[in-house]
């Protein structure tokens, strides 16, 4: 049986809105910056315009993103609010943008005096939010669904996560600053706990609940949704563990750790993906195809990281490619789609007492062939920022041009939505001074 929602405990819709609204800004801000800097940006991950593209990306777009979503799906999948969430939000909102955009220009200037207040800013926004969602989970645990156990365990997980990748964050920027020594290995733990730990555990807990509802599938194994999130989070616990061990096999046992984490990562792709070719309706909708091409992404890691391993080469920017634009943000677009126009339907019509014609539906606040549309666009900047991480000076001007014009769609597309919002709600209130009440009708007109 599918889980029901628990669609009374939805947030403001300001909540989560003004978070998930922030995430095509900041990755049409990273595809300028690509167009702007060129090929010196896909050189490398260590080159200071790839690391203000990253942090753009996997702060400013994404961070914002699942905020904002879970904001919305926790209390809604699982009856469980985070705690003071309008004062959270707003919060979190604010000390996220300006951290983001402090530390990329840090990164691009190269002014050290801007590592501490963007440490600050960033530091302070990931530790409201985690104790925020921690706060929220244990005052109201008694509050929690049934069937929700596997969301809160995943989402638990991921919250640590967050706040470890928080921690390491603000030592690594008091590094930048000059404040303490910049350690590499330390910089490979923060990259291993923010997309492996925060961005993959939260969007696997995410699609536990999204996925059989949204695309109409059968649900995850239990075995996958009570182990997979733990056995994650203790392979990152021991991943870390290992770089500071000394020993002789140090080596061999970062690789099978690194193995092991890679095989999970298979094993939620391979059944995520097999779900959605087996959803009880036939034809895809946009959000399957953005799903799909996020499990894709995801498992083409491998054969990345196995090349990157052998030392054929440096792949760790076409594996950042991968993850980051291919699995993450292709997710989160995908359910983009799914969420805003759930949430602008559900705030038009959820304090109605009468039907109103007025009220659009869900599919019409932003319809499927319209949201087709920008699939295309964003399928061609992935294989071009994947051929630009390869040959940078035949393809880096291409693809940030394609990523520009994919998130300018959606951002078009979601201004449509908020249009369309505005209007209804209008006639919607025009319509309700019109209204009879149905108790002041005669009995042969009821």
């Amino acid at each position: 049986m599918q889980r029901a929602l628990s669609l009374n405990s939805s947030p403001d819709i300001g909540v989560p809105l003004r978070l998930l609204l922030s995430a095509p800004v900041f990755v049409l801000l990273a595809a300028l910056l690509l167009l702007w800097e060129g090929p010196t940006a896909m050189v490398s991950r260590w080159t200071a315009p790839t690391l203000a593209i990253t942090h753009l990306l996997t702060l400013g777009a994404l961070a914002s993103a699942m905020a904002g979503a879970m904001m919305q799906i926790l209390p809604v999948a699982t009856g469980i609010n985070v705690y003071s969430p309008r004062m959270t939000s707003t919060a979190v909102h604010g000390l996220l943008s300006s951290g983001t955009l402090v530390l990329a220009a840090g990164f691009l200037s190269g002014r050290t005096g801007l590592f501490p207040l963007a440490g600050g800013l960033l530091g302070g926004a990931l530790l409201w939010l985690a104790l925020a969602c921690a706060g929220g989970l244990w005052l109201y645990r008694k509050q929690a669904t049934k069937g929700s156990i596997e969301i809160l365990s995943a989402t638990r997980f991921a919250i640590l996560a967050l706040a470890v990748t928080a921690t390491i964050g603000v030592v690594l920027a008091a590094g930048w600053a000059g404040w303490l020594p910049l350690s590499r290995p330390l910089t490979d733990v923060h990259a291993a706990w923010g997309l492996l730990g925060w961005v993959g555990l939260l969007i696997i807990g995410m699609a536990y609940q999204v996925i059989p509802i949204f695309q109409v599938t059968e649900l995850y194994p239990k075995v996958v949704t009570r182990w997979l999130a733990p056995a994650l989070f203790v392979l990152l616990v021991a991943f870390t563990a290992n770089h500071y061990l000394a020993s002789s096999i140090q080596w061999e046992i970062g690789r099978a750790i690194a193995l092991l984490l890679l095989g999970g990562c298979l094993i939620f792709a391979a059944i995520t993906f097999q779900l959605l070719w087996t959803r009880k309706r036939p034809e895809p909708d946009t959000t399957t195809l953005f799903w799909r091409t996020a499990m894709i992404s995801l498992a083409g890691c491998a054969p990345v990281w196995l090349l990157q391993i052998s030392g054929t080469g440096d792949f760790t920017v076409t594996l950042g490619v991968l993850f980051l634009v291919g699995f993450a943000w292709s997710a989160i677009n995908g359910m983009l789609y799914k969420i805003i126009p759930f949430l602008l339907w559900y705030h038009l019509q959820k304090d109605l007492t009468i039907a109103l014609r007025v009220v659009p539906k869900v599919k019409q606040i932003i319809p499927d062939e319209i949201a087709a549309r920008q699939f295309w666009p964003h399928l061609a900047a992935l294989l071009l920022l994947v051929a630009a991480s390869l040959k940078p000076m035949m393809f880096t001007h291409a693809a940030a041009l394609a990523l520009a014009v994919s998130v300018l769609w959606l951002g078009w597309n979601i201004m449509l939505a908020l249009r369309l919002f505005v209007r209804a709600r209008q006639e919607i209130a025009q319509a309700l001074k019109t209204a009879t009440p149905p108790w002041q009708l005669t009995p042969d007109k009821r």
